[in-house]
């Protein structure tokens, strides 16, 4: 049998909650967005970094090439040995140097006519599109070279480089692709001296954002709670206000409408006993009995505004008291309550779920058996009202609803406002299992 939990309302309840769990969930998801915006701060200075040393790869490259052209004959496309030696000796004076690490000159047909490498000058391969964009429009491209490439298979001991290409163009017009190849340790001394710039700006940034977090999110907190607090304040006023307006209808109709009815069913019952004619007692006593059906029909109606065991002996005697309607109308009940206690909020609920469920089963499900469970799973009360009777049908359900029969709205309202879930559906044996789920703290 359930007893009664101890009499705390739910804003003693509540109050006792902590506010160290908010603050530190919100200071747990505030680190997590400054870590998010430090990492961005750092991807966006590689990529600057990046960014600044590819232009000045693309400037030195551009200077280069016009040094380059000023010596460039067209006996190099032919193969002349004069007019390589002439690029090779201002290559190696003005251009091979750190951080630029090999020259080639390409012709259109993908031809090395000049390399620093010797062993290159004379292959061929093939052009990519931007090579060939840039050696026939112009303009200076920049990449990560890809040393996979068997053109590039004497630089691979440099391990990573950038590969900057532009046009260059023969005394007679020819145009001819200009390429150096230079040492990507430009982009981590670019990417260090941006770190040691923006680096410092950003941590302080980042620290005074978090030193204003904490005492934020303590001041937000205790301004939410103070908000959730009046509004506990105000459902328990309002709980207490419908538990006296509850208490004061069913008295009033316990010392009202039901003893009346009960002393006139006694009257009932003496005047047929003293009846003359044998007929009229016959009248008597049946108007009697049914004065007595009136009276049980009350007494139910009173327990169920009001139902006084619910706080005295607990939820299971409450239910019992109210399945036990459904057996006086020839429905075999089932009840079993495991679990608990849940607390006088969570109780009420249950107990005025299981009513209004079971007052649906009684007027519309035409049912032989109704079991009613009640357990608990972890920190859910669990209600289960499951019936035997002919199921939830579209047309009956939209038609109740217009004759003004709202049992499972007023059902699915009354558990949200608790703060509980509701749900509604066809049993696999057929009938209808309503199920309820509400937190026990």
């Amino acid at each position: 049998m359930i007893g009664r939990r101890g009499a705390r309302t739910i804003a003693d309840v509540k109050r006792s909650d902590s506010l160290a769990r908010p603050i530190i969930a919100f200071a747990l998801l505030g680190l997590l967005v400054l870590i998010a915006v430090a990492l961005s701060g750092i991807v966006v200075i590689r990529r600057l970094a990046t960014e600044q040393a590819l232009n000045e790869a693309r400037q030195l490259t551009e200077v280069s090439a016009r040094v380059v052209e000023r010596r460039v004959t067209n006996g190099l496309i032919s193969g002349d040995a004069l007019a390589t030696g002439a690029v090779a000796r201002v290559v190696g004076d003005a251009v091979l140097h750190d951080p630029i690490v090999r020259v080639k000159l390409w012709t259109r047909d993908g031809t090395i006519v000049y390399s620093d490498d010797t062993r290159l000058i004379g292959h061929t391969y093939p052009l990519g599109a931007e090579d060939l964009q840039a050696l026939e429009g112009g303009g200076v491209e920049a990449e990560v070279s890809d040393l996979s490439q068997p053109e590039n298979r004497f630089e691979r001991k440099y391990r990573e480089l950038l590969e900057v290409y532009t046009q260059i163009r023969a005394p007679d017009g020819t145009p001819m692709l200009f390429e150096t190849y230079q040492l990507s340790a430009s982009i981590a001394a670019r990417r260090r001296e941006l770190a040691t710039t923006f680096a410092p700006v950003l941590v302080i940034t980042l620290l005074a954002l978090a030193l204003l977090e904490i005492p934020l999110a303590w001041a937000l907190g205790r301004r939410v709670r103070a908000t959730q607090r009046e509004r506990e304040h105000l459902m328990q006023r309002a709980i207490d206000a419908s538990d006296r307006e509850r208490r004061r209808i069913a008295g009033d109709l316990h010392d009202g409408p039901v003893q009346e009815l009960a002393g006139l069913s006694m009257q009932l019952v003496a005047a047929a006993e003293h009846a003359n004619d044998p007929e009229d007692g016959i009248v008597l006593r049946e108007s009697a009995s049914a004065v007595r059906g009136s009276v049980r029909t009350l007494r139910a109606a009173v327990v169920g505004v009001y139902p006084p065991n619910l706080r005295q002996s607990g939820l299971s005697a409450a239910l019992s008291d109210l399945v036990a309607r459904l057996g006086a109308r020839g429905i075999e009940t089932e009840l079993d309550v495991d679990g608990g206690p849940f607390g006088p909020e969570v109780e009420a609920l249950l107990y005025r779920a299981a009513q209004e469920a079971l007052r649906n089963v009684e007027e519309h499900a035409a049912a032989r058996h109704v079991r009613v469970m009640v357990a608990q799973e972890k920190t859910l009360a669990i209600l289960e009202v499951a019936d035997d009777g002919r199921g939830i049908v579209t047309e009956d359900a939209e038609r109740a609803r217009a004759d003004g029969h709202m049992g499972l709205k007023i059902l699915g309202d009354l558990v949200r406002d608790g703060g509980g879930t509701l749900w509604v559906r066809p049993h696999e044996s057929g009938g209808t299992v309503v199920r309820v789920e509400v937190a026990t703290r």
